[in-house]
């Protein structure tokens, strides 16, 4: 029988084993055997295999290891560097502007040519080493969304990027595997990204009764994280309110700041989501 353990308890390789496991499952990135994924997230096993496993996510590994040098935490798998790539916490402010910049001209120096200037845009304007910059900021869907017009709800760009997010969603009911929860979907109105009016989702929150969230540990009106289809963590109020101030903050640098869509190309999306 699965033990889920509570956000606050949860040890960092499993934190991140429920943020990863969404687009693995669906072949976006990381390792091909995403089953042993839900199955680490789902028992609260932490052990040197999943921490391999976990390496092999090529687009959230280095943040890791970038925030974890910056702030002198010696484990990039410890749970407040998790937690700072994927929902944001004060660690991401005392990351060096420099050693950012740094760290992404290692890893996109070869593919992004003449977008390098782009990428590093957003640096200046106070981007920080969240989930989100990579989403807004690296992939090109941004880019691709800007010669598009406002208001389709039906854009792949902009359902791409809405998926990707981190989102936060409250939840209104529990039926079974599967969670009723009210959030913000990602606009574009031609000109600028934003949140639209609280809308209905139906998430996943486990397969088969295998997840990372219990059924009886959630309740109508708990805040949560959503990645994807599915629902990844319970989230305190101090969480709820960091992941969306450094959501909203690198909302508002693509907007005023960032003019061009990141580096990544698409043949390599896949691999980093």
């Amino acid at each position: 029988m699965s033990t889920q353990l509570r956000s606050p308890a949860l040890p960092g390789a499993l934190l991140w084993a429920r943020y990863s496991y969404p687009p693995n499952e669906l072949g976006y990135c990381g390792p091909p055997d995403h089953r042993s994924l839900l199955h680490y997230g789902a028992e609260g096993v932490v052990d040197g295999g999943l921490e391999q496993h976990l390496r092999g996510f090529e687009g959230a590994f280095p943040y890791m290891q970038l925030i974890a040098q910056a702030t002198g935490i010696k484990d990039p798998f410890d749970r407040r560097v998790v937690e700072a790539y994927w929902v944001g916490n004060e660690l991401l402010d005392r990351v060096d502007r420099t050693l950012f910049a740094n760290s992404l001209w290692d890893r996109f120096r070869y593919r992004a040519d003449s977008s390098w200037n782009y990428l590093t845009e957003a640096l200046p304007a106070g981007a920080v080493p969240h989930h989100s910059f990579h989403v807004f900021g690296v992939y090109p869907w941004v880019g691709r969304l800007r010669g598009e017009r406002g208001g389709d709800r039906n854009s792949t760009s902009l359902e791409v990027l809405d998926r990707c997010r981190i989102r936060w969603g409250q939840v209104k009911a529990i039926e079974g595997d599967q969670v009723v929860v009210e959030y913000q979907r990602l606009t574009w109105d031609g000109l600028r990204l934003g949140l639209g009016p609280p809308e209905l989702e139906t998430v996943t929150r486990a397969l088969d009764g295998e997840g990372f969230v219990g059924g009886d540990d959630l309740s109508p009106g708990d805040w949560v994280s959503l990645h994807w289809h599915w629902l990844c963590d319970r989230l305190t109020p101090r969480q709820l309110a960091n992941l969306k101030r450094y959501t909203e903050h690198q909302l508002e640098v693509t907007n005023e700041r960032v003019r061009h869509p990141g580096p990544m190309t698409l043949g390599s999306v896949k691999r980093e989501f």
